[in-house]
């Protein structure tokens, strides 16, 4: 059986089928998605086979890291666009594994403080390397200047995006 055959078909690849079905900027907004899916999922399971963690909780790590002094659960919410119920069930298990700690925040104490521990400032450093590293293989089929030619055309679109939003 060749690759191709044997890769699950996407709803871009079931769009290619039938090209004449679709507008341009349908089938351009699915390929977006599908390589957005496939580079996420690779990032997930790489996270989880090599550090045992989930990509919401190398995010929020990822969030507290830009922070040294530590944010508010509620400000964690908004940064990662998630309920506060979310982040919550996220904060516990970082705290139960000592990489994070929580404390009332000094100046009101109905709300908390997070912060990454010594340990997992290391930890989320090191996740953060190989994640780096992983991005770049995952791009290293497309030259310098591809990548450029990516990057500014990724840029129109946001661009164009925001316009039609208004």
């Amino acid at each position: 059986m060749d690759e191709a055959a044997a890769l699950p078909l996407d709803v871009e690849t079931k769009v290619i089928e039938r090209p004449s079905d679709h507008k341009d900027e349908l089938r351009l907004w699915l390929r977006l998605m599908s390589c957005k899916m496939l580079i996420e999922n690779e990032i997930r399971r790489r996270l989880r086979d090599n550090y045992d963690i989930t990509l919401p909780r190398f995010d929020l790590m990822a969030q507290l890291d830009k922070a040294p002094g530590g944010m508010k659960l509620g400000e964690l919410s908004q940064r990662l666009m998630v309920s506060n119920g979310n982040i919550t069930g996220l904060v516990d298990r970082l705290v139960g594994q000592g990489l994070l700690d929580r404390q009332a925040a000094p100046n009101d104490r109905r709300t908390h403080l997070v912060k990454l521990t010594a340990e997992g400032r290391r930890t989320f450093r090191a996740m953060a390397a190989a994640h780096e590293g992983w991005i770049a293989d995952l791009f290293g089929g497309l030259s310098s200047s591809e990548q450029e030619t990516l990057m500014r055309l990724l840029g129109k679109a946001k661009v164009s995006a925001r316009k039609a939003i208004g």
